[in-house]
């Protein structure tokens, strides 16, 4: 459970937190460790967060796992990053089902190993009954790609007629996305100091409020998440209205 003085209950709560999870590298270097032994470490930050996530009662959480820009890094690290997205499938689809999480995962699956999308829909089918927590993680992942597809879409639907081109609005465009039937986020973290979106959820976070911390990814817990929590609730969103 989270250990903090200000509940969730006591403060205005986002729906939905998006989170790029960023540091790993970093965690790693500063301890004189390889890069793979901070991306384990990262994947045992995602437990805390997700388990803190339901404690402070977060309905949509989703978490940034691997870019379509991360296919350009070191082959040995692609290749243990993936092994441990197959690990956390394998290992937490029966703790997702004990604790009623619904899992999805959002990119290009084109890209993805038959092996990885198996388990990826083996845990998207085990969990669609559940009505907790709803866990997106985002695997080959960019926004720009996504509204492109999404606009694609659309454009062939209108070239074969089935969609009027002038009919075409934000509502449209937004049924095309990945994530079309979520709410967008209201809050989006990033660890490790960065202060950028770098391609993700470009469409959905127009009027997210971004929360920026200098703990890297390893070290992220309840309290951090909390944290930020904190920082949300003392906001103004507006939604571009005037203040008064």
């Amino acid at each position: 459970m989270v250990d903090v003085a200000v509940t969730a209950a006591e403060q205005a709560l986002p729906l939905h937190v998006a989170v790029i999870m960023d540091g790993n590298g970093r965690w790693a270097r500063a301890r004189g460790l390889p890069r793979t032994l901070g991306h384990r470490e990262g994947a045992r930050a995602v437990r805390r967060t997700i388990e803190a996530a339901g404690d402070l009662g977060i309905t949509h959480l989703t978490l940034f796992g691997f870019s379509s820009e991360n296919w350009s890094r070191p082959p040995e690290e692609v290749s243990e990053i993936m092994s441990l997205i197959r690990f956390y499938l394998r290992r937490e689809i029966a703790e997702m089902k004990r604790n009623n999480i619904r899992f999805r995962v959002i990119g290009d699956r084109a890209t993805l190993s038959n092996d990885l999308l198996s388990l990826i829909d083996h845990a998207e089918r085990e969990t669609e009954g559940n009505a907790g927590l709803f866990l997106t993680l985002a695997i080959s992942y960019g926004g720009r790609a996504e509204i492109t597809e999404a606009a694609r879409s659309l454009a062939r639907d209108a070239a074969a007629g089935r969609v009027d081109p002038d009919q075409i609005d934000e509502s449209a465009v937004r049924g095309r996305m990945f994530t079309g039937d979520l709410p967008d986020p209201d809050l989006l973290i990033r660890t490790s100091g960065e202060q950028r979106i770098s391609n993700f959820l470009l469409w959905q976070c127009a009027y997210a409020e971004f929360f920026f911390t200098d703990v890297l990814w390893p070290d992220f817990d309840g309290t951090a998440l909390a944290d930020a929590l904190g920082e949300f609730a003392r906001r103004d969103r507006r939604y571009g209205r005037a203040v008064g």
